[in-house]
């Protein structure tokens, strides 16, 4: 009788490691690994050797950069996207896809279940779910961390000697803090992290320099948009991933994207996190630029009120969710005209706007300048004024009776 598949979430770590080995064994599944290379780098190779020396049934490894960065990270950058006002959601945004790809590889092998590594008290395990659910709703979820008893570092240490799960044993004394990476940003929590109080060690960034150590010189750059989407550096057009790639070089460089935030988590709790997101910080001040000559004044405000519910609807796992589609599609709508470049310069950590030009401008010279002008009757403004003033008389007046 042939053993039910499942598809799991494979990184190739020392907890996902253990997962596939708890479900062959506890759960007497076959396994079949997924693993998605979505920018996170040297993971993926190990992976691969990890999981064909654990005796998974079926391996897939993945090349997503192109997709993820095209389908789910401008999409998302186009609703400049910020969770409670400073989180570019970096671990948030690659979930969808990868609870896609599940789904779609347990239909492709004829498994019913999928996995994951998420623990219990985090937010990826429900946006895991709500990705799969929404594609599928009777797939079924197991979430070892929801179920087993291995709950302390010193635990999974054992279950991985007594079950010969590969692990470097520096392991053994891990780094202060749970690190995870993709193309948009790297991410760290946990452990020596978890009094917000305390500043984190210089050596714990993986990616950026620090802003003291960054060149003393500023670096110009440009970026070409085309219906709001990022197309060219320097002139120079490149794929969707590869701008990115472009852009996090240039912030790794000069010291841009760290943030050291405490945000709240879905499930209810509060969590310090410390980001690097060199590349997307620089893109969303160039969007920013190009938008504020290209949308018509009413139509940046409302897209700006919208924000925060687009962004929540991220953090929180909903990008299959009907609501978020309705929002993607009325922020879309105000990109037609979002084309040209924007001038930028780089410097010790700060992304600083010094030009932005577009062939669909809404800026006006002719009406903004000190000098004369034929356009405009600066007289109107006093009627102008006395309307919008109305209110604001026949309110005190009422109040002084």
């Amino acid at each position: 009788m042939s053993k039910e598949k499942i598809v799991l979430a494979y990184s190739g770590g020392l907890d996902t490691s253990i997962i596939l080995k708890w479900l062959q064994k506890e759960k007497n599944y076959d396994v079949i690994t997924f693993t998605a290379d979505i920018g996170q780098a040297d993971e993926i190779s190990p992976a691969k050797e990890k999981a064909i020396s654990m005796g998974a049934k079926e391996i897939f490894i993945e090349d997503l950069r192109e997709e993820f960065t095209q389908n789910y990270i401008f999409p998302m950058f186009r609703a400049n996207a910020l969770y409670e006002g400073v989180y570019m959601l970096g671990t948030a945004i690659a979930r969808p896809l990868i609870g896609k790809r599940l789904v779609e590889i347990a239909h492709e092998t004829n498994a019913t279940t999928i996995a994951h590594g998420a623990t219990g008290k985090g937010n990826d395990q429900v946006r895991f779910e709500l990705a799969a659910y929404a594609l599928d709703p009777n797939i079924k979820v197991v979430a070892p961390w929801r179920e087993w008893e291995l709950n302390s570092r010193t635990k999974l240490i054992k279950y991985a000697e007594e079950n010969q799960v590969p692990f470097p044993k520096d392991k053994k004394g891990e780094q202060p803090y749970s690190m995870d990476a993709n193309l948009l940003h790297i991410s760290y929590e946990g452990k020596a992290l978890e009094d917000p109080w305390i500043e984190p060690d210089e050596d714990m960034f993986r990616w950026t320099k620090s802003p003291q150590k960054a060149p003393d010189s500023p670096e110009y750059i440009t970026i070409e948009f085309n219906r709001g989407d990022p197309i060219a550096i320097n002139n120079e057009k490149l794929s969707p991933g590869k701008i990115l790639e472009k852009l996090n070089q240039l912030g790794v460089k000069h010291g841009i994207g760290r943030i050291d935030i405490v945000e709240n988590r879905y499930v209810g709790m509060k969590s310090r996190g410390v980001y690097e997101t060199p590349g997307g910080t620089i893109l969303l001040q160039a969007r920013r630029a190009i938008e504020s000559i290209t949308i018509d004044r009413e139509v940046a405000h409302l897209k700006d009120e919208l924000m925060p519910k687009y962004a929540e609807l991220v953090y929180n796992g909903y990008w299959f969710a009907p609501e978020r589609e309705i929002l993607q599609t009325a922020i879309d709508s105000t990109q037609a005209n979002v084309n040209g470049v924007t001038r930028l310069k780089l410097y010790k950590g700060n992304t600083i706007v010094t030009g932005r030009k577009s062939p669909t401008s809404l800026y006006s010279n002719e009406h903004v300048t000190f000098e004369e002008d034929f356009v405009y009757n600066q007289f109107d403004a006093e009627g102008f004024i006395k309307l919008n003033a109305l209110r604001l008389k026949i309110g005190k007046n009422f109040i002084k009776k």
